[in-house]
């Protein structure tokens, strides 16, 4: 699975870090929290990424989109393969996810990190 463009994608917006959790997944995190996964090997997901709770059933209705596992009740979706939406889809939708994330951080959060 090609997961180095989701790392340079990821770690290019502001204050994010990059953390291996649960064993063989690689989490991206703004302020603590994370808003998107890739597997780092089978089985599972390529990916699970938070979204904006009215793109939820659009996205699920998607063949290789499904709610993802543990996170659904979050507006979170797993892509099923590397290839299940287009590339910069998934982009913009990572972009998406990691601005929903840090507006949700507290406000003394937010107002330590510039950019």
């Amino acid at each position: 699975m090609g997961i180095e463009w989701v790392r340079e994608h990821c770690l290019g917006f502001p204050h994010v870090t990059e953390k291996v959790q649960w064993g063989n997944h690689l989490l991206f995190k703004i302020g603590g929290k994370m808003f998107a996964m890739v597997s780092l090997e089978p089985p599972g997901n390529f990916m699970s990424l938070k979204v904006a709770a009215e793109r939820f059933g659009e996205l699920t209705d998607h063949p290789g989109v499904q709610p993802a596992p543990y996170l659904a009740r979050a507006q979170w979706v797993a892509l099923e393969t590397e290839h299940a939406l287009p590339r910069a889809d998934v982009k913009q939708l990572l972009q998406e996810a990691y601005k929903i994330v840090r507006s949700k951080l507290p406000k003394r959060v937010q107002a330590g990190m510039s950019g």
